[in-house]
């Protein structure tokens, strides 16, 4: 599709050095709360027993002692948080893997529930091989949202991902997943698609069986890998194919949608469209990240905590953030606004009155090129005073908008994981 070329180079280009800090640039708090704004608090717990090849998400081998010493210094972090004013009504852990420890992680979600007595909604991710009574034991009453990264029912699929042999065969993923049903109000199953040698039998084959996991909501990603990682992923087993792609959204579209699903965002399908979604900031222009290698951004600038956990420790033991780097200055308004405007339509709807509200611009005027490309494209189902919202096109080309975003991110990620000293890095990402 050539609007989706299009749009996949130019969202490159307008992406180059989005996220990418200035090491020089850096701060040792983050900016006090506005108490104005509704934030949003998310903290990362980068730990798996087993690193996946196609993941660029900032993780690590798992050990006991090191993951105790990392909960505790998170936990300090969210002290340094609160002292800044700040107050959420919800929070998502990611990773990594968030329930490597049980007990580590109740202990720090009911922390942050003390400080941050406004949280009502909590999301966490975890891994089918942890779905069991001690998980839901601890987590039925403390998580609102349980998102559970199946990534495919293909075995063949997972052996290439590097998961077969801590998830087990697609069965016993299927097992697991099920005995999960009706124990979170939001039973989210993550799915993986277009990944390169995957067929279209194969993706509906996962369909078919995600419709019988139990779940009442379903995110599908297209393979969200980093420029790197594709390049790694050609040689190892082929090519990323992103003609194939929009064919492969289009079924998934259609099976979800005709099985009572409905759209949360481009890429998730919801019971209910007012879940709890993975993408929070769809919801949550600003946001607080905690944890090595999470993302803060807040006033217009994006601050990234040290991918070192050496560093980590030694700037909180300190009294510090550990804020590594940090974009210096505000970010021009129209960035902004294409923050706004890509986050929006990614949540299937922009309310216009609001974009006028915030920026003080009408959105046309505001963001020409932008509104040009999408109407030529036929993106929008309505475009008048008040809104727009998408045709099927359209949610396919805010999926490759945000594609490329979260690529442009991995991509930053892994060269900073890259760069961590020798001995750190062989420690933290070398099977030992």
């Amino acid at each position: 599709m050539l609007a989706e070329r299009a749009l996949r180079i130019g969202t490159r280009l307008l992406n180059n050095n989005y996220l990418n800090g200035d090491s020089a640039a850096t701060a040792d708090m983050l900016p006090e709360a506005n108490p104005d704004i509704k934030y949003m608090l998310y903290m990362h717990i980068p730990f798996c027993k087993q690193l996946c090849t196609y993941c660029s998400f900032n993780r690590f081998y798992y050990k006991e002692d090191r993951t105790r010493k990392y909960f505790k210094s998170l936990r300090r972090e969210l002290e340094m948080v609160k002292e800044l004013g700040y107050h959420f009504d919800a929070t998502y852990i990611g990773g990594g893997t968030p329930t490597v420890l049980l007990d580590e992680l109740t202990k720090t979600i009911d922390y942050a529930k003390e400080l941050f007595p406004d949280i009502k909604d909590v999301s966490s991710e975890t891994n089918p091989t942890d779905l069991n009574d001690e998980l839901f034991d601890a987590l039925s009453s403390r998580v609102d949202r349980l998102s559970v990264g199946v990534q495919s029912f293909d075995d063949n699929l997972l052996q290439y991902m590097s998961r077969y042999k801590t998830t087990g065969s697609a069965e016993e993923t299927l097992a697991a997943v099920q005995s999960t049903q009706g124990k979170f109000d939001s039973f989210n199953v993550d799915m993986i698609f277009n990944f390169p040698t995957q067929s279209f039998e194969s993706l509906q084959r996962d369909l078919d069986l995600v419709k019988q996991t139990g779940c009442n909501q379903t995110t599908f990603y297209p393979l969200l890998a980093s420029p790197l990682r594709r390049k790694q992923m050609a040689k190892d087993i082929g090519k990323v194919d992103f003609k194939r792609e929009y064919e492969m959204y289009k079924i998934v579209c259609s099976e979800l949608y005709g099985a009572g699903f409905v759209g949360s965002s481009a890429w998730t399908f919801s019971a209910d469209k007012d879940m709890i979604i993975d993408e929070y900031i769809v919801d949550y222009p600003e946001y607080v990240g905690i944890g090595s290698g999470a993302m803060s951004y807040l006033r217009g600038q994006n601050y990234t905590n040290s991918f070192s956990l050496r560093e980590y420790h030694e700037r909180i033991a300190a009294g510090k953030m550990p804020i590594a780097s940090m974009t210096q200055g505000a970010k021009s308004k129209t960035i902004d606004m294409r923050y706004y405007f890509a986050t929006k339509l990614f949540g299937l709807r922009l309310d216009k009155q609001e974009f006028r509200e915030r920026f003080g611009v009408d959105i046309a005027k505001g963001l020409p090129m932008e509104m040009t490309f999408m109407r030529l494209a036929g993106a929008f189902a309505t475009d008048n005073n008040d809104e727009l919202t998408l045709t099927d096109k359209g949610r396919y080309l805010t999926v490759v908008m945000m594609r490329e975003t979260l690529a442009g991110s991995n991509d930053y990620r892994d060269k900073m994981r890259e760069a961590l000293p020798r001995d750190e890095y062989r420690e933290l990402l070398e099977k030992n």
